[in-house]
């Protein structure tokens, strides 16, 4: 609905009333750039509509914070969402009332889930109209209240700025989270004295823990350092709080086993043989018999979710001591109950850990240590993740990811995937050895996620190679921002694995279903090639496993333009390991021959 002549005339009495005092008046959507500004936001990604015109006069009359526009409101938060993984920064985007912010829904859930520090700032009718069903209104908290780790609907203008404040403050503390900030039209257009942007915030009722408990510390280093077999469980946690330096520190002092969850990879090298690989469904064989058979477990900024442990009940047959450090206390003891639990920031925890190792004088049991080095490089050789190469007449997805790897291992390289087989694949055979490098949806799964993530990277990283791993089910459903690529020069790559089918989907419609392959296949795949040429790129199509490092090459070569590359893969590859539901963790299928 538009601001009434009442109210307009009211806005601007006000205005001339005050124009002698020393306190400047700016509209609502001026401080709310203003509260922009003093974060240090660099890009905003989002959609005009109605609600949020007056906000978008404001970003017109600024030139410090580059608004990207998008070409659907889901792509917008997942464009920064992108950014905040990659860089640690509070992504924000900004979308409309009514259908503005449902089409936001999929992207605040998927940083929620992921614990991804992001600010999204949505219009809203104005406050007259709320709760009379206006054109495009919508109960913005209420629908975003379970996906949230905050949110605010802001019914006065004074308020803006401590509300923006405690936005930020909120999205990049504690655990990390969406928040979202709901802001009616009138109050955007309403001018207010303006006394500047606040300094510090106070919240009585959120105070998050910092700093780990120093006995619960000592007594986890005892446990950890007289265990005969230990183990080091790393989840997402530890990229949240930039603690994989420490992480690292930690593992080669002691010189125990590591593994990383999916949204862990990075946090210690892939390429260190203390790495064990990846751990859960499709983890490997030693991660996963690692993680059932050792006495004493540190785990580090992970949750025990369903993917990695699989079914409860067997991971709990097997008894082993558990130490978890996590900064969410309602995380802790949450699926599996653990022995030692540490409340605290992740890299603060570690750095007191590493202080006490080094001032004590305990050392781990090295003769016991190295007969369980003995039994793991047992697990090792059992190369879990060699696949067949097949007779050469058809691409297996393994190996583009392997050639990608193995071509840009040494460089700035950034890697975002979307949700199926080919994210998997990504995870397995591209070695990541740095943090923030890999940038996928854990949590929710979404798929739709890897180009508009890509987008959001390559803006924060723009002398970096930024690929997207996709295949053709996920790449649809958000290949619109194809133009937003042309449009703000993000020149990304694209590897596409298409197999012509949802592949996770028929995979395990094989396993499970006796091959009933319901609506998994892609009947009417489009022309990617002329696709990609169509939004103003470069499209390759790649049918031969022996043009898959020459097509990867001449993209690369392609710096400043987006590259679609079409790898037409083989359609009846499986991701193994794969642990069934219902299963526990050591209970894999290796291969086709355990189907």
């Amino acid at each position: 609905m538009e601001i009434t002549k009442a109210e307009i005339a009211s806005a601007t009495s006000a205005s001339k009333s005050s124009a002698t005092s020393t306190v400047p008046e700016l509209r609502g959507a001026e401080v709310l750039v203003k509260a922009l500004q003093a974060e240090n936001v660099k890009f905003i990604w989002g959609y005009p509509g109605g609600a949020v015109l007056h906000i978008y006069d404001a970003f017109y009359k600024q030139d410090t914070i580059q608004h990207v526009l998008v070409r659907h409101e889901q792509a917008a938060v997942h464009a920064a969402d992108g950014y905040a993984r990659a860089t640690g920064d509070v992504g924000v985007a900004l979308v409309t009332s009514g259908p503005g912010l449902t089409n936001a829904v999929t992207g605040i859930a998927t940083a929620y889930m992921d614990s991804i520090p992001m600010v999204i700032i949505s219009g809203q009718v104005p406050t007259h109209a709320i709760g009379l069903d206006a054109f495009q209104e919508c109960d913005t908290v209420g629908i975003t209240r379970p996906i949230v780790k905050h949110n605010f609907l802001v019914k006065d203008a004074k308020d803006m700025a401590e509300v923006m404040k405690k936005a930020f403050h909120i999205a990049r503390s504690g655990r990390p989270g969406p928040v979202v900030v709901d802001i009616p039209k009138d109050v955007s257009f309403k001018k207010v004295p303006y006394h500047g942007y606040p300094e510090t915030v106070e919240m009585r009722s959120y105070n998050p823990v910092r700093k780990g408990h120093g006995g619960q510390i000592r007594k986890a280093l005892q446990l950890l350092l007289t265990a005969k077999r230990p183990y080091i469980y790393t989840g997402g946690g530890v990229l949240l709080s930039n603690a994989s330096q420490e992480l690292r520190t930690l593992v080669d002092m002691l010189g125990y086993p590591c593994t990383n969850t999916l949204m862990g990879l990075g946090a210690y090298p892939a390429s260190s043989s203390k790495f064990l690989g990846m751990l859960g469904m499709h983890g490997t064989v030693e991660a996963n018999n690692a993680m059932q058979n050792c006495d004493v477990l540190l785990a580090v900024g992970a949750r025990f979710d369903d993917r990695v442990i699989g079914n409860p009940k067997h991971f709990a047959q097997n008894e082993r001591k558990i130490i978890h450090i996590d900064i969410d206390p309602s995380s802790i003891s949450k699926r599996v109950k653990v022995d030692i639990p540490i409340v605290g920031d992740v890299k603060d925890v570690l750095t007191e850990m590493i202080s006490m190792i080094r001032e004590g004088s305990v050392k781990p049991d090295s003769n016991a240590l190295g007969a369980w080095w003995d039994t793991i490089e047992g697990w090792r050789k059992r190369d879990c993740m060699k696949y067949s190469k097949g007779n050469g007449d058809v691409i297996k997805p393994q190996y583009v990811v392997e050639t990608l790897w193995n071509m840009t291992k040494d460089g700035d390289t950034y890697i975002t995937s979307d949700v199926g087989q080919h994210q998997m694949w990504a995870a397995q055979y591209y070695k990541f050895d740095e943090p923030r490098r890999w940038i996928n949806s854990g949590g929710l799964g979404t798929m739709g996620v890897g180009i508009p993530y890509a987008m959001g990277i390559k803006l924060a990283k723009p002398q970096a190679e930024v690929f997207c791993i996709t295949g053709e089910g996920s790449v649809q459903m958000n290949i619109q921002e194809l133009s937003t690529c042309l449009q703000y020069n993000t020149p990304i790559k694209i590897c596409s694995l298409n197999n012509r089918y949802l592949g996770m989907v028929r995979q395990w419609q094989e396993v499970e279903y006796e091959g009933r392959y319901s609506h998994s296949y892609m009947d009417a795949l489009p022309n990617f090639v002329k696709l990609a040429e169509a939004y103003g790129h470069v499209g390759m199509l790649i049918e031969r496993p022996e043009d898959v490092e020459p097509a990867l090459r001449e993209a690369r070569k392609l710096k400043d333009r987006t590259v679609f590359m079409d790898f037409r893969t083989d359609p009846t590859e499986n991701v193994f390991p794969m642990v069934q539901a219902g299963k526990g963790i050591t209970e894999m299928l290796l291969g086709a021959e355990d189907l």
